[in-house]
């Protein structure tokens, strides 16, 4: 449903905050502002399907949006989690094209429509989105590298490893909250819960991680990154006794 009490003013923030439109002005914020649709999901809604025409792109406000391909025989692999200020569906909308995916909002969310004409029309009169365009596809290229690297040489400890250490941050010591369902996480590195469940219980007993419920705390950074370079790690002699485990 359109998100109600969400005024222009509102909506320019929000892009300003998106690399896609860094240095647009205010009167071109505006100017956008003024045609972008606010849309407030509930967890778990599609917002486009693989296929649908790409009439416009979405900038996430608020909340999670995953994009995942489905295989033939049903099986749902994640392509990118999204969160606020990241533009979804760009790509199609540049070219003119279909949407190649399927996006789906993980908690609830909310989403800026930008209608694809008005877009283009603004690129027309304001060049150097273009250049954003450019910069944003790269960025997406070079991820899409790593991704296959990822699954085509590393083992599901090291991409788990790889994952935690991009949630972290440089922060010593470390604590963050998962942000998507394990079973989103296990299809996100191309393995199943099952595998999941187990590499996630044998780094927790080798001190490497503790684990409450979607909280996780990093105990040994050190043989964490030893992990996600593709290397056997010693086995820790930190326990994570003084951390409630509550979801075994």
């Amino acid at each position: 449903m359109v998100a109600r009490n969400v005024n222009t003013e509102q909506i320019a923030a929000c892009l300003k905050q998106a690399p896609l439109f860094s240095g647009l002005d205010d009167p071109d914020l505006s100017r956008l502002a003024s045609v972008t649709r606010p849309t407030s999901y509930p967890a778990g809604e599609t917002i486009f399907s693989e296929g649908d025409e790409a009439k416009g792109f979405y900038v996430v406000a608020s909340g999670k949006v995953k994009v995942f391909k489905m295989s033939g025989d049903g099986k749902e692999h994640i392509l990118r989690v999204f969160g606020r200020a990241e533009p979804v569906g760009e790509v199609a909308v540049f070219t003119g094209g279909r949407f190649p995916a399927n996006a789906e909002t993980l908690v609830e969310s909310t989403a800026l429509f930008v209608p694809r004409k008005e877009f283009l029309r603004l690129i027309q009169d304001r060049p150097e989105i273009a250049l954003n365009m450019v910069a944003t596809l790269s960025e997406r290229l070079r991820w899409f590298a790593d991704v296959i690297e990822d699954l085509s040489l590393r083992e599901v400890s090291a991409r788990l490893a790889r994952y935690f250490l991009s949630l972290a941050g440089p922060a010593r010591p470390a604590e963050f909250v998962l942000d998507m369902p394990k079973s989103d996480l296990a299809s996100s590195l191309g393995t199943v819960a099952e595998t999941l469940s187990r590499t996630l219980a044998r780094m927790r007993q080798d001190g490497i991680i503790a684990v409450n419920r979607d909280r996780v705390r990093v105990l040994d950074r050190g043989n964490l990154e030893r992990l996600a370079a593709g290397f056997k790690v010693e086995v820790s002699k930190l326990l994570d006794k003084d951390y409630p485990q509550r979801d075994k």
